[in-house]
């Protein structure tokens, strides 16, 4: 589905305001919500920033009615904060700047924030419910990945393959493999150091650029319907 109109440039940031005048109410702002957290000695801090705003590209390449907000790359991470590198404004922070944030963007249709960061995931669902009930139009998706790991190990290690391979280091390792559901306890006690010491919540080492090609094609089809039928119900 399609605007009609003529295409944006679809990064916000590279639009001036007279392109914008009078066409934003047509068009999606979509804003890529990541993280600057420890994805274990083989992986980017930026890893989670890196994916949500590779979706996000791919949305607006699906769409000629959408813009690419420059991206959030902090977010709420405290469960990372023993390994250096990581920097984290809370799920307070969190939910205060994306409620502000979507509450400055009324000149546009509505607001889509892809998060690439599991972390964020309560303050999402807490400043999306204030901005429903203030009458706002926003749609919170996150990439899900049946059977993918935790943080760090084969899927994402797959993705970075595929969209950054210069920034995954060699000699990946397993972490913890035990499924997230059994991990919870412990990483809410003592947070990700208390159960993976190297912060890697999977296993990378099967991990390939073509699966993850494979991944992201998948995902941001999952995406686009979402958007699609968000608008649809609107």
């Amino acid at each position: 589905m399609t605007s009609g109109l003529p295409s944006l440039a679809p990064e916000l940031g590279e639009a001036t305001w007279t392109e914008l005048d009078g066409r934003a109410a047509a068009t999606l702002l979509v804003v890529p919500l990541g993280a600057t957290e420890q994805h274990g000695p083989h992986l980017p801090l930026a890893t989670d920033t890196l994916v949500a705003s590779a979706l996000a590209r791919r949305l607006a390449d699906a769409r000629d009615d959408v813009a690419v907000a420059p991206a959030v790359p902090y977010g709420s991470s405290g469960e990372h904060a023993d390994f250096p590198g990581t920097l984290s404004i809370g799920q307070a922070a969190v939910e205060h700047l994306v409620v502000e944030l979507v509450r400055s963007a009324d000149a546009f249709a509505g607001v889509v924030l892809v998060s690439g960061h599991g972390g964020n995931a309560e303050p999402l669902a807490a400043a999306a419910a204030t901005l429903d009930a203030e009458g706002r139009s926003v749609l919170v998706w996150w990439p899900h990945v049946p059977g993918g790991d935790a943080h760090a190990g084969r899927t994402e290690t797959s993705l970075l393959l595929h969209l950054r391979p210069r920034l995954v280091r060699p000699g990946a390792e397993p972490g913890d493999t035990r499924p997230l559901a059994e991990l919870l306890p412990a990483l809410r006690r003592g947070g990700v150091t208390a159960v993976s010491p190297n912060g890697i919540l999977g296993d990378p080492t099967a991990a390939s650029a073509a699966e993850g090609d494979a991944l992201l094609d998948v995902l941001a089809a999952d995406l686009a319907a979402a958007v699609a039928d968000w608008r649809r119900a609107r």
